[in-house]
């Protein structure tokens, strides 16, 4: 019995410590209403509570920092600030923020002061900005409504300051400062007063952009402005979109931050994830170095940098990588050395002295390898051929397939290369690969499905005259169509328009 009242007494004394968040909502019926969280841009459910007479209560002591929000009936919600402290609001709706009262939490009144601020400001501008459309540009009432639209954007930026100023180990002012503009300098100039570099704006935008977030500070991770400003740093305003590019900013800024920070976490994750799913080609070698880096590369301690990641799905992820960085953009993939339809005479594409060569994996018994290599076959006769661009072709003629294999070959008169793991190849290797290596072939040739990743068919790259990777899981009017673009043949009438289905199929 004794134990019993101990417990007890030590919920109850743990439970009165806890920080509470305790809401009143005027007017709201008896529900269940939801605590959700950001982590970056995403919310999610964070704790569950009855609400009775218009009043809830959470335990604030379970939730992590950053900005929260009650979720209540219709997917009506509004934000606020938790930072450890008690909070605790009255507020009604329609227009929660209006009405709100902040009983409790310093952090919180100083946000909603703020709230109240912009949003009154905004409507002084939006009314001035009303009256400006109606005027033409040479109406005098035009500059005046200008000057004084210029006015409250002043005062703005200067209530944003002062918070900032007066309250800089806040949460609050952190998040408004993240959400600043950088104050970019003039362009320095040479004697002459010639600018130096005339993209100077940009580039000090671009290399101060995080200037105004503590990147020390876990919390703003919760919040979703950090996710809107990475997002913006590696976007397509911000950013040339080509993967080296964002490769050498996104490196940049990760080793910027403390290894073991949830900021390196959030970022880390969000970029190799991001650019994993792309669909613009190339952007996977994004994924890949940062796995690279970050995920399969050893700390001092020898263990990963991605701390969060459980072992299994590190070694997968890393598995991954291993292969696909001979298989990135600007990278030689693996030479491939195999057999022809004579079952004798083995070919490479090292090997070919052509400007451009296409490495084309299919399978006979493949239904849209069956419509694309014929396709390929008119491309190499009637464009490809008498511009040295040779086509490497590497079919699946194992076991049933390697008589397929032949017969499609011939009665589709294919003229580019043709090579594959032949059924004599096959078997002879298994029993001793060392007849074949390294005298004609390599294991990753013989193992060309493993080293190229070759899961499904038909697949495409295109290779330079360095034979390095410059395009790859293109469809054949793709195909053709950069084919005549990099060699300044753009106006060669095209032999295949696009096929949606086979772009979709060719490109994912």
């Amino acid at each position: 019995m004794k134990v019993l009242l101990i417990i007890a007494l030590l919920l109850t004394t743990s439970l009165s410590f806890g920080q509470k968040l305790k809401f009143k909502v005027t007017g709201q019926k008896d529900t269940t209403v939801f605590l959700v969280k950001y982590y970056g841009k995403g919310l999610y459910y964070a704790d569950t509570a009855e609400m009775k007479n218009g009043v809830v209560e959470f335990n604030g002591s379970i939730q992590q920092p950053g900005i929260l929000a009650l979720l209540l009936p219709q997917q009506k919600y509004f934000e606020f600030i938790y930072t450890g402290e008690d909070v605790q609001i009255e507020t009604q709706g329609p227009d929660y923020v209006t009405s709100m009262k902040v009983k409790k939490s310093e952090e919180n009144i100083l946000f909603y002061n703020y709230m109240n601020f912009l949003s009154v400001k905004r409507t002084d501008a939006n009314k001035l900005s009303e009256e400006r459309e109606k005027l033409k540009k040479e109406d005098a009432n035009f500059k005046v409504i200008t000057e004084k639209i210029d006015v409250i954007s002043k005062e703005v930026v200067a209530y944003q300051k002062n918070l900032i100023a007066t309250n800089s180990t806040k949460m609050v002012a952190k998040i408004i400062k993240m959400g600043m503009e950088v104050e970019i300098p003039e362009a320095p100039r040479n004697a002459n007063g010639k600018m130096i570099d005339t993209l100077f704006a940009y580039h000090y935008y671009r290399d101060h952009f995080f200037d105004n977030v503590d990147l020390k500070d876990d919390r703003l991770v919760n919040t979703p402005i950090f996710h809107t400003k990475l997002e913006t740093y590696l976007g397509k305003t911000m950013m040339v979109q080509h993967w080296d590019s964002i490769i050498k900013y996104a490196f940049i800024f990760c080793d910027r931050l403390d290894k073991k920070s949830k900021m390196f976490e959030y970022s880390v994750s969000w970029i190799t994830s991001t650019f994993e799913k792309s669909n613009i080609m190339g952007m996977d070698k994004v994924f890949v170095m940062m796995g690279d880096r970050y995920y399969c590369s050893k700390n001092a301690e020898g263990k990963s940098h991605a701390h969060w990641v459980k072992e299994d799905k590190l070694k997968d992820l890393c598995d991954k990588v291993t292969t696909q960085k001979n298989l990135v953009m600007g990278v030689r993939p693996p030479n491939i050395a195999l057999r022809d339809t004579t079952d004798v005479k083995w070919h490479d594409f090292y090997s070919l002295k052509s400007e451009y060569t296409i490495i084309y994996f299919w399978d006979p018994e493949c239904g849209h390898c069956k419509k694309t290599t014929p396709k390929l076959e008119e491309l190499y006769i009637k464009k490809f051929k008498d511009r040295n661009i040779e086509i490497f072709s590497v079919g699946k003629a194992v076991g049933d397939d390697f008589p397929k294999w032949k017969k499609f070959v011939k009665d589709n008169k294919l003229t580019f290369i043709n090579v594959a793991v032949t059924e004599t190849l096959y078997k002879a290797a298994i029993e001793d690969a060392r007849q074949f290596v390294p005298k004609y072939t390599t294991i990753e040739a013989l193992n060309y499905q493993t080293t190229y990743d070759i899961f499904s068919t038909p697949r495409i790259f295109v290779l330079d005259k360095d034979k390095k990777i410059i395009a790859k899981q293109l469809s054949i009017s793709q195909l053709e169509d950069l084919m005549d673009k990099l060699q300044h043949k753009d106006d060669a009438p095209k032999l295949f328009p696009p096929d949606p289905e086979e772009d979709e199929h060719m490109t994912h």
